[in-house]
């Protein structure tokens, strides 16, 4: 019963974060991690108890969750937060909510704080955060985030403008299927040489020789 409570709670999760502004894949996983699942593991049955009837009880214990530590739950009270979702709408909140989970190595936590530094959404603008932020999230193979982190070299927001590594890391998000990244491809090739063109995609082949920055 138990192990079922806990995919109602991930599934529950999941699709708050349906509507986000970002075409972000959506992978959600309990951390290894035996004693922590144990200790939440009455809060996530109650959470599946009152979807169904009561969505103020669910958020209720969804909170509880972050409040023990889930970074998941911690995520997705930052979703609700930023979509006014069972709470009023309030992006400072929402980023207070995403740094912790980010804190924590929660990867979608990370690109969505980067989002909002790059926004100036609950927090005062500042690329070199979202350049930071992007960049967590890019590394552990969020495409979204490779993509984020393509257009931040190529408008040199946040660090000095640099169209081989833009390439780069867009070649990462495109290699995963992201649609966006295919067709910065295309634009960003027509402002570079081909000799910038090889070396980008040089150094992308050599980190994908060495199983980096993919899912």
């Amino acid at each position: 019963m138990k192990r079922e409570m806990i995919q109602v709670f991930l599934v529950f999760l999941a699709a708050c974060s349906a509507s986000l502004p970002l075409d972000m894949p959506v992978k959600v996983e309990l951390k290894d991690n035996t004693t922590l699942q144990n200790n939440l593991g009455e809060t996530h049955r109650r959470i599946g108890e009152s979807l169904a009837s009561d969505y103020a009880e669910a958020l209720k214990w969804v909170r509880k969750a972050a409040e023990q530590g889930d970074d998941n739950a911690q995520y997705f009270l930052g979703v609700m937060y930023y979509k006014g979702e069972g709470v009023p709408l309030d992006y400072a909140e929402a980023a207070t909510w995403y740094r912790k989970a980010a804190e924590h190595g929660n990867v979608l936590a990370q690109l969505n704080l980067g989002w909002a530094y790059n926004e100036g959404e609950g927090v005062t603008r500042d690329y070199d955060e979202a350049m930071s932020w992007y960049r967590k999230a890019a590394e552990q193979g969020n495409a979204v985030a490779q993509n984020n982190l393509g257009w931040m070299y190529e408008e040199g927001k946040g660090v000095p403008r640099d169209l081989v590594t833009a390439y780069m890391w867009y070649s990462f998000a495109a290699a995963q299927g992201q649609e966006r990244a295919k067709s910065e491809i295309d634009s960003i090739e027509r402002k570079m040489t081909q000799e910038q063109i090889a070396e980008a995609q040089k150094r992308a082949e050599e980190a994908n020789g060495a199983k980096r920055f993919r899912e």
